[in-house]
């Protein structure tokens, strides 16, 4: 046997490198990172503020999907055009709330000329509502279709009129299939009228 053999009892561990710190090592990376962390907190914030700012819009559908499930009870499809209204006064738009109504709504319609009028002396009786409250008709039908991303029928606004004011033997007549158009209408408008950020 070779004396010079080593024995097992002679090895020795290796020693091992020091850990690499998973800290960013250069300047560069501090800043990204710091970059980063501030487009979470502001994503995160909008997103809350978008949340909060939608509220009116969940408390609509939820009251929307119950005068659905009553939609053969006359006092659901009554509610029904006032509930789209309070949906249109909640939007958080200062501007439809308090500048008279037309003024961007209608820039092409008939109270156009109305609102461009440079008479310094306006009438004290003025045809032109302020605020989406008192919007009906025409001015009703442009601002449901100014919000609305699709088309909406042409007659959307006498149709809501009807469902307010019609005697209760008309809305009887109306059949379950125009009833339930009426409610996917409403429902489609709630859900995805736009709102001025």
């Amino acid at each position: 046997m070779n004396p010079n053999i080593p024995s097992i009892d002679q090895l020795k561990e290796l020693g091992l490198p020091a850990p690499v710190s998973y800290a960013p090592q250069t300047w560069g990376w501090w800043v990204l990172l710091g970059l980063l962390g501030i487009a979470v907190v502001l994503v995160s914030a909008r997103k809350v503020w978008q949340w909060r700012r939608d509220r009116y819009r969940r408390e609509g559908l939820v009251r929307l999907a119950e005068l659905q499930r009553r939609s053969d009870d006359l006092s659901a499809l009554r509610e029904l055009p006032e509930l789209l209204k309070r949906v249109a006064l909640s939007i958080p738009s200062p501007t439809w709330n308090t500048n008279p109504v037309g003024a961007g709504l209608l820039a092409k319609g008939p109270l156009h000329s109305t609102l461009m009028s440079t008479d310094p002396a306006p009438s004290r009786a003025s045809p032109l509502p302020q605020g989406v409250g008192a919007l009906s008709g025409e001015e009703w039908q442009a601002f449901l279709q100014l919000h609305s991303p699709k088309p909406l029928p042409a007659d959307f606004s006498q149709q809501l009129a009807q469902l307010a004011y019609a005697p209760d033997a008309t809305l009887l007549a109306l059949s379950d299939e125009h009833r339930q158009h009426l409610f996917a209408t409403c429902k489609r408008w709630v859900e995805h009228h736009h709102v001025a950020a």
